[in-house]
């Protein structure tokens, strides 16, 4: 799941080929690397695919499209203005389908009060916004380079926290990933034709 989720570092580049987007060589290889590192990082050796794992990947599709849709509206408004709107209308939006999918239990949102909070504020509010002030000045494939870290610091959050086992392979996807994204941040190299 976490590998399918971060397969937006290979799906943000391609639709933004038909948006008009050009994506360096250098990036390219680094897309391939981190998703090399996500791949070492995230399957095991009992790799299946299911049902879940197809909807996982769907909404892989639809995060880069609003990475893009970020990238694209974020340097032309405010970053907290535009946040403020994307969770009023995610408000409202989840607050009719709960209606018809889920079974509403005020008694079990009270016992959950705290993690939704967290989940709320720090995931979702903090987060977010974060994401859209930083991509004003930053390439969505980059920006979605960067965003794959997510899978990185979980799984140090694990190892740390809930004191899961890191195997070597997980150890060396974490590097690569972070070594790809290092790779895509170096300025480009001048030509001699240039100077």
């Amino acid at each position: 799941a976490g590998f399918i989720t971060t397969l937006y570092i290979v799906i943000v580049p391609i639709i933004g080929i038909f948006m008009g987007k050009k994506v360096s060589k250098k990036i390219w290889i680094c897309v391939i690397i981190g998703a090399i590192g996500l791949y070492l990082l995230s399957i095991t050796e009992s790799f299946t695919i299911s049902k879940g794992d197809l909807l996982i990947f769907i909404c892989a599709i639809f995060f880069s499209i609003h990475i893009l849709v970020i990238d694209y509206f974020s340097p032309k408004t405010d970053g907290v203005k535009m946040s403020a709107i994307q969770f009023f209308v995610c408000s409202i939006l989840n607050f009719i389908f709960m209606f018809f999918f889920e079974k509403f239990d005020l008694q079990a949102v009270i016992s959950a009060i705290l993690p939704i909070l967290y989940a709320a504020v720090m995931s979702s509010g903090v987060g977010y916004t974060l994401q859209i002030v930083a991509q004003k000045d930053t390439d969505p494939t980059i920006a979605s380079l960067i965003l794959s870290l997510e899978s990185v610091f979980a799984v140090i959050t694990g190892w740390l926290v809930l004191n899961e086992s890191l195997s070597t392979r997980e150890m060396l996807g974490c590097v690569i990933i972070f070594v790809a994204i290092i790779v895509a941040q170096l300025p480009e190299r001048k030509s001699n034709k240039a100077i």
